[in-house]
């Protein structure tokens, strides 16, 4: 056989074996043709493998628009309600970022004091815990491990934060303080005990003096316990047949609508007492976020370049695939109606 054609051979193999590779559900997914409506790609996620999807659009200018697709509850078939309360997931972070500038502006906080002078029975317990400051949790640069990375986690995820700090007591730093950057959970588990012991009371209930009440958003709520179970879209997760929404995991809820509401305001400056405020903030942490939880996936963001506030939540989950990665298909088709023909 020819040099040339152990080439080709070679060639033809490695083209087989890169298009096994490639990820063909979300290929196919972003390259259909756009439909003429927000509605119809909201539709299109059922297709995607969600069971329920939910997507509030506030454009300027227009009265905000709700979508909904798939089911609320599949095994009763109860249809996806635009107006259900959501687990909201990592998305809460941004309310507990916005209460620390909040108790930093009131000078009930510094940013530059550490876990140590906060929570000294950690010392010892939490490396690093007199160099670790507020800022550097609140941007997780404290290197402390994330509970939720301890092996398995999901399959029986703890409803206390004693459980969940427990996980990571007395484990080595993944890295030495503000020395790099890694995503944890446990920074912001413990910013939220920080301001109980400071305030003298939960911290979602400062949330809700400060932030929630102010904005009129009646419909966010702390806990799972606070709800009528109900008003909450179940949530699922692939090959996994119980119904999640009762799981206890220390989400914030709310429906799109609340959602939306203080993601416009966080981004037009109007949550803020004032510019100090919104200095401090702007200064610590971000001004939209992704949450992912089994069974509950959020994405929750301001568009400027065409003034919009976006909210999808989907239903149905899966770690392993290409599941989150569709999520953010859907999400971007729909942006990409809202850039070309707006809501009509």
């Amino acid at each position: 056989m020819s040099t040339k054609n152990i080439f080709r051979i070679l060639l033809l193999v490695g083209t087989l074996i890169s298009l096994y590779f490639v990820p063909w559900p979300i290929v196919k997914a972003w390259s259909k043709p756009l439909p003429d409506s927000v509605q119809e790609q909201v539709n299109e996620a059922i297709d995607m493998g969600f069971d329920g999807i939910i997507v509030y659009v506030d454009l300027e200018g227009e009265q905000p628009a709700y979508f909904a697709a798939g089911y609320k509850n599949k095994e009763n078939k109860i249809p996806a309600d635009p107006h259900a309360l959501f687990k909201i997931a990592s998305v809460g972070k941004l309310y507990n970022a916005l209460a620390i500038a909040k108790l930093v502006r009131n000078d009930k906080l510094s940013l530059d004091k550490t876990l140590a002078d906060y929570l000294p029975e950690l010392v010892g317990r939490i490396e690093y815990a007199d160099e670790i400051t507020l800022r550097m949790m609140v941007q997780h640069r404290s290197g402390i491990p994330n509970y939720t990375d301890t092996f398995n986690y999901w399959a029986a995820p703890k409803e206390t934060n004693d459980e969940k700090l427990a996980l990571v007591l007395d484990l080595p730093a993944n890295f030495k303080p503000d020395q790099d950057y890694e995503y944890s959970n446990t920074n912001y588990l413990l910013l939220s005990r920080i301001i109980n012991r400071v305030l003298g009371y939960d911290s979602f209930q400062y949330i809700k003096e400060e932030i929630l009440t102010p904005l009129n958003l009646t419909n966010t709520f702390g806990s799972i316990h606070d709800v009528n179970l109900d008003d909450v879209m179940s949530g699922y997760y692939v090959g996994y047949d119980s119904d999640l929404k009762t799981d206890n995991i220390g989400s914030i809820l709310a429906t799109a609508e609340d959602l939306g509401i203080f993601i416009r305001a966080l981004n037009d400056g109007s949550v803020f007492k004032d510019k100090e405020e919104q200095e401090i903030y702007s200064s610590i942490y971000k001004y939209g976020h992704t949450g992912l939880i089994p069974g509950y996936q959020t994405i929750a963001k301001y568009h400027k370049d065409i003034d919009a506030v976006v909210i999808q939540f989907t239903n149905t989950v899966n770690f392993d695939g290409y599941n989150w990665n569709l999520s953010e298909v859907e999400y971007n088709r729909i942006l990409k109606i809202l850039r070309k023909k707006g809501l009509h």
